[in-house]
């Protein structure tokens, strides 16, 4: 049975003004995707209201398990990344956090590699220190320090497609298939290199992005997602991320489905841009050391054309020669270039990771991930390349 619209009824004007009308195109159809800002769904059916608390592919009812306009843009992730479905978070470590403690108990172990976003190592670390999760990093050049790790109580493997600040590309295929036999899941933080890998192809299980980065594209929204190649696991993490609460609101969503639209032409700008800059950074005197996939000298260059054929992404890192107190010069000289947090986004951006994402690290866990006391993290946006040179090359003057 339909129910009544209060305005088919002889109701008082108080009542009406609390039931406006809800417009539902019938002969047209929007080209766009609107924006459900609305967060509660009505039912003629209390067994199909029942029945949407059960699975994130029921109706929609409240906008904590799912809402349209989120639910579009977990559809378009999915697609991104070729998995059976997926879930937005409210930020890219809302993505994290719901993956990890969805799929972790106590007495569960994981390995890592060294070379992680400080976010993600301060996370798993957390788990280790509360819950009795154990942990175990490995450098993540070798495949065989996977299977060299593996203990009958191993759940995940967690990697980066290119690693945060200091671009290690690992090899997803082979440490993927490392540990398959054993029954653990490969989950692949895929920020650093949409539409340039799909790490579901090469074996992962599990996807997680900050929306917020490539994606978003704009430096305007906070939003994460993970994307699974199962749907039993999607349903698994789905159903501890609603109670976690880590839910994408539907204009970030919103934003995140126009920052898709422009994804292929950004990214590809800004490697193309990024691979220039660091060739100019590695020939200068006052630069130790570029860190960047698509130089001939980064340890895993000839991984990464495999792994990466279209582009080594936007995010760079470089040692100036004079250590830590050249490296804070440098960010505080550019002018053009921002010195701020996050990466990704249309303008070009610079920070410290000693002291800034990666602080939650002492100087080993610095030194075992590859960051230097000095290492300043450069994220190439869509300005001209010979304008960030100018304004790098006068930064680089004043630090040396």
């Amino acid at each position: 049975m339909t129910r009544q619209h209060p305005h088919d009824r002889d109701v008082h004007p108080q009542t009406r003004a609390v039931h406006p009308q809800v417009i539902t195109p019938a002969t047209s159809r929007p080209l766009g995707v609107p924006i459900y800002q609305g967060h509660l769904f009505g039912f003629d059916s209390a067994d199909t209201l029942a029945q949407s608390f059960a699975s994130p592919d029921e109706a929609f009812m409240y906008a904590r398990t799912g809402n349209p306009t989120v639910r579009s843009f977990e559809r378009a992730a999915a697609e991104l990344e070729g998995g059976a479905g997926a879930h937005a978070t409210a930020s890219g470590m809302g993505a994290v956090n719901a993956v990890l403690m969805a799929l972790l108990r106590s007495g569960d172990h994981v390995i890592a590699q060294s070379s992680l976003y400080g976010g993600s190592y301060a996370l798993l670390h957390d788990l280790a220190d509360r819950w009795g999760v154990e942990l175990t990093h490995i450098p993540g050049d070798d495949p065989d320090e996977a299977r060299a790790a593996l203990r009958p109580n191993t759940r995940l493997l967690y990697l980066e497609t290119i690693s945060n600040p200091v671009t290690h590309v690992t090899d997803i295929p082979a440490f993927a298939g490392a540990v398959r036999d054993a029954g653990v899941l490969t989950v692949v933080d895929n920020t650093f290199a949409p539409l340039l890998c799909r790490p579901i192809e090469h074996g992962a299980d599990v996807v997680v992005h900050s929306v917020t980065k490539f994606i978003g594209g704009h430096g305007d929204l906070i939003g994460g997602a993970a994307v699974f190649a199962d749907a039993d696991v999607h349903r698994r993490v789905w159903k501890h991320a609603v109670e976690l609460g880590a839910t994408a609101d539907p204009f970030a969503a919103w934003l995140a489905i126009r920052g898709l639209a422009t994804l292929p032409m950004r990214v590809a700008r800004q490697s193309a841009s990024a691979l220039d800059i660091a060739r100019r950074l590695a020939a200068h005197p006052a630069v130790a050391r570029v860190h960047y996939p698509g130089l001939p000298g980064h340890p895993q260059h000839d991984l990464a054309r495999r792994l990466l054929p279209d582009g080594s992404g936007g995010v760079m890192a470089f040692d100036p020669a004079g250590g830590r107190e050249a490296g804070r010069v440098f960010t505080e000289a550019v002018r053009l270039i921002a010195l701020g947090p996050s990466l990704g986004a249309a303008a070009t951006l610079v920070m410290h990771p000693a002291s800034t994402s990666h602080r939650q690290l002492d100087a080993a866990s610095l030194a075992a991930a590859g960051v230097g006391e000095g290492t300043v993290r450069l994220s190439v946006g869509l300005e001209h390349p010979d304008d960030l040179w100018a304004d790098i090359e006068q930064a680089l003057s004043k630090a040396a």
